[in-house]
């Protein structure tokens, strides 16, 4: 195997326990194995992967889910195989801490940008080039958010490579200074690779904690709350959204010169 696009053809199969032409042209991506079993349960379809890294389940609208674990390893990994299915779309749905007093827990957060703070994605790119998410695909995004009359937010993203972070005053303080809406270990790194192999890309984030403060460090029994109360939000617009775009055809991929 000589080049990117072989490994990729011959690793995403074995990762996900799924051919490539199994995957749908849209995809969400999660941290979660329970977003990839309540697809499962509403579209009556079949988990694969079960034992592999990464697990996936595919409706017959031509969507497929794909739970590729945690951090901006797993994000920069999923993001170089899946050229070997080159997807006409994906988004992410993840879960973020607020950094400001105007997020709040259970609120949507459609990023339009993310801070490389995480370090895997200068290996694809100087610093200096931003994180960008495929705009025309948060718009479709954003109007499913609005016609079901939710709050949510836009703006900057920090992402980290740092999972305990919340006792650290210093790193906080370093926070206000940026002035970005959230934090989470997966977002600039989705933006950055979904560009260097010209894959479209949008995030979904849900506020599941608020880690500016003690009391709002997320926890075992909170993390659960979220969950219940808002993970059915959550799936529910990234399955319409991404399936509107493929209904209607059109294209989101930004294009090079």
């Amino acid at each position: 195997m000589k080049t990117k696009l072989q490994i990729a053809k011959n690793w995403l199969p074995r990762y996900t326990g799924t051919k490539i032409d199994e995957f749908g042209d849209y995809l969400l991506l999660t941290n979660f194995h329970n977003y990839v079993t309540k697809f499962s349960e509403r579209f009556n379809c079949d988990i694969k992967g079960i034992g592999r890294p990464m697990q996936t389940a595919t409706n017959n609208h031509g969507l497929t889910i794909i739970n590729f674990g945690i951090g901006s390893a797993n994000a920069a990994t999923i993001m170089d195989l899946l050229i070997a299915r080159a997807p006409k779309g994906v988004l992410f749905l993840g879960k973020c801490g607020g950094l400001k007093h105007s997020t709040e827990i259970g609120h949507f957060i459609l990023p339009t940008a993310a801070i490389r703070g995480e370090g895997t994605s200068d290996d694809y790119f100087p610093p200096e080039v931003p994180a960008l998410p495929s705009f025309k695909l948060h718009k479709f995004v954003s109007d499913k958010i609005i016609k079901r009359k939710l709050e949510y937010r836009t703006g900057v993203i920090y992402t980290t490579n740092r999972r305990v972070w919340e006792w650290d005053t210093d790193f906080k303080k370093y926070l206000k200074k940026l002035g970005a809406i959230g934090i989470d270990m997966e977002t600039a790194t989705l933006f950055i690779v979904g560009y260097t192999n010209q894959i479209a890309r949008g995030a979904l984030l849900l506020v599941s904690d608020l880690p500016m403060f003690a009391e709002g460090v997320k926890t075992e029994q909170s993390d659960k709350i979220v969950t219940q109360k808002y993970l059915d939000f959550h799936l529910d617009i990234g399955i319409e959204a991404m399936t509107e775009i493929g209904k209607k055809g059109e294209q989101i991929k930004h294009f090079t010169y």
